[in-house]
């Protein structure tokens, strides 16, 4: 009878634990993905769906974390070639107006975000999603390739691309004195 217990497969995860799990992950990766702040909570609601409806399907084969990361990618990636996403335009300028001394890391930190989803939101998906996966939420690049079903140099050399991207696309906005 021990012998039938060790080969039965692991049982899935529940779908409780894993949202609160990752449900802050999530958000994170979704706005970093491109998704507008506003469409956030509707996109995240979407991963999670996709989550339930999939999580019996999961094999183990990757971290359960990855598994997620590539459910984001897909979900914000589908959401960005919607016709009503392309249409909008967003404005990236921060409202200018007399802060108390507490704020001004707020302020600066608001100022950097504003900055860093211009930026990302200069790359293509294919490097965003890498930079978002690697410089921002850390994973690592093994699990970044399996997450975007890509061949793990693929992603090496997008992130490479990226990070090029980034950096000269930040120096021209601050050299011109532009957030």
């Amino acid at each position: 009878m021990l012998s039938t217990l060790a080969t039965d497969p692991p049982a899935p995860p529940r779908f409780d634990e894993v949202f609160r799990a990752h449900a802050p992950l999530v958000w994170r990766a979704l706005r970093r993905l491109g998704v507008r702040e506003a469409d956030v909570e509707d996109l995240c609601q979407e991963v999670f769906v996709v989550v339930h409806r999939k999580l019996p399907e999961f094999e183990g084969r990757a971290k359960l974390s990855t598994w997620v990361y590539g459910i984001c990618v897909r979900v914000a990636s589908d959401h960005r070639k919607r016709a009503h996403v392309r249409h909008e335009s967003q404005h990236d300028a921060v409202p200018e107006g007399r802060q108390s001394a507490p704020q001004l890391n707020e302020l600066a930190q608001a100022q950097a975000r504003v900055l860093l989803d211009a930026v990302l939101a200069e790359l293509d998906d294919d490097k965003r999603a890498v930079f978002v996966l690697y410089e921002i939420e850390e994973l690592p690049m093994a699990e970044v390739a399996v997450a975007l079903n890509t061949p793990l140099q693929t992603a090496y050399s997008r992130l490479h691309a990226a990070r090029k991207l980034v950096t000269e696309s930040i120096a021209r906005r601050t050299a011109g004195g532009a957030p």
